[in-house]
């Protein structure tokens, strides 16, 4: 028998500007290139969420960053590496027509590199918006990652190192460690795996607690003209937030279907069947938080095709949070729109404003229907499920973009 699949402990994000070298500096640790989408490939940056499973290990016969490696045996002595544990990166597209695409994947996240490109002024507007989100989203620990340091002198180093430096001062982030790499040539990842092990630890979970999933993909893994036989029902992709599942766990989906009757849309709970667990690698009988998973499911494969049910929540029957399609929000605004080269003043929210709302992996939009000093109530035209003190990321449209001004917390 070959060695039982092991379940990554964390979810680390990369967040930063669409040129920073985010995928590269993934594949340099995971040997995976993220970007798999055809379109993705063409234009050679990230569009979809992407994800890779890496293990880290330790030579036992080396100190301080020279022992860290992704690789089973050191790169240096060749010797059998001592397994650390795995963890599970989530790569986050940079450019800001993509925004709300990586703050549902900032969702996830338990950690993160903020990738900074040595090359390039700091920060980039992107950067300015990745950052906030970051904080916004509770992204408490996190690693500055200054690539690209193969293609710069000393000086340009140096001078990117103080511009990184001054725009965290301050922010929770400032005491953060900044490790400088060349993703696309290897230099410094030991540095970089020994201060995500020191920096990122595993967070504290609670098993037993009421098991909960946000959905970041859901797809139908059948080949075309397979007979009726031989389906396989469908998979819902992504990351449990707390408890455990199991094969054979009933669970229900919400907000669940749409379903079109005399005019009208409503929602209705989608319940299911689990009939396998996969991680990275391979299959589970049980799963909990940490790391990206998949449940293989009962469900036709018709309802799960082509990411229809991003941004549900999974859990078990009748303990999921309410589905809404009002909701009323505690709004903090930023000061200046993020991700504008013009850093554009954030004005405040407007009756019959239409408003982007990011919560958990769920992107919706909606219509403001009363505004007044911080309360801001939201017809929304897709339901969400959602309990009282979530946080919901708002977007307003400013020029040809959606960019991000505040976020609010549900009462």
């Amino acid at each position: 028998m070959g060695t039982p699949p092991i379940q990554p402990e964390i979810n680390i994000g990369t967040l930063g500007h669409v040129d920073n070298g985010k995928s590269t500096l993934v594949q340099a640790m995971t040997g995976v290139w993220t970007a798999r989408h055809s379109e993705e490939l063409r234009r050679g940056i990230t569009i979809r969420i992407g994800y890779a499973d890496a293990q880290f290990l330790k030579c036992p016969s080396h100190r301080g960053a020279a022992a860290y490696t992704a690789k089973k045996k050191c790169p240096i002595c060749g010797e059998e590496a001592k397994f650390l544990r795995n963890v599970s990166f989530i790569d986050c597209p940079g450019h800001h027509s993509l925004m709300v695409t990586m703050l549902s994947g900032a969702a996830l996240m338990d950690g993160a590199l903020f990738v900074v490109a040595a090359d390039a002024k700091f920060p980039q507007a992107q950067d300015r918006e990745h950052l906030l989100a970051a904080e916004m989203a509770g992204i408490k620990k996190m690693i500055i990652v200054q690539n690209k340091i193969d293609v710069v002198d000393r000086k340009r180093a140096i001078e990117n190192m103080k511009e990184i430096q001054k725009f965290i001062k301050g922010r929770p982030t400032e005491k953060d460690p900044i490790i400088p790499v060349s993703a696309q040539h290897g230099v410094n990842i030991d540095l970089l795996i020994e201060s995500i092990e020191k920096e990122l630890p595993t967070p504290k979970r609670n098993p037993s607690a009421t098991p909960q999933m946000y959905a970041l993909r859901s797809f139908d893994i059948n080949k075309p003209g397979t007979k009726a036989e031989g389906l396989r029902g469908g998979v819902v992709g992504g990351s449990i937030v707390q408890g455990a599942f199991k094969r054979d766990d009933k669970i229900e989906i919400r907000p669940g279907l749409r379903v079109e009757s005399g005019g009208k849309t409503s929602f209705k709970p989608i319940y299911a069947e689990i009939r396998s667990l996969y991680v990275s690698d391979g299959e589970v009988k049980e799963v909990g938080p940490g790391g990206l998973v998949g449940l293989g499911t009962s469900l036709c494969p018709s309802v799960v095709k082509a990411d229809s049910l991003v941004g549900s929540i999974i859990g078990k029957e009748g303990d999921l949070p309410p589905v809404l399609d009002k909701v009323a929000l505690d709004v903090e605004l930023f000061e200046k729109a993020v991700g504008t080269e013009e850093l554009v003043a954030v004005q405040k929210i407007r009756t019959n404003e239409p408003l982007v709302l990011n919560v958990s992996t769920a992107v919706t939009s909606g219509v403001v229907t009363s505004a007044r000093e911080h309360i801001v109530e939201i017809a929304l035209k897709r339901p969400i499920c959602a309990a009282q003190n979530f946080k919901a990321a708002i977007s307003r449209r400013i020029g040809d973009s959606w960019r991000l001004i505040g976020y609010g917390t549900f009462k």
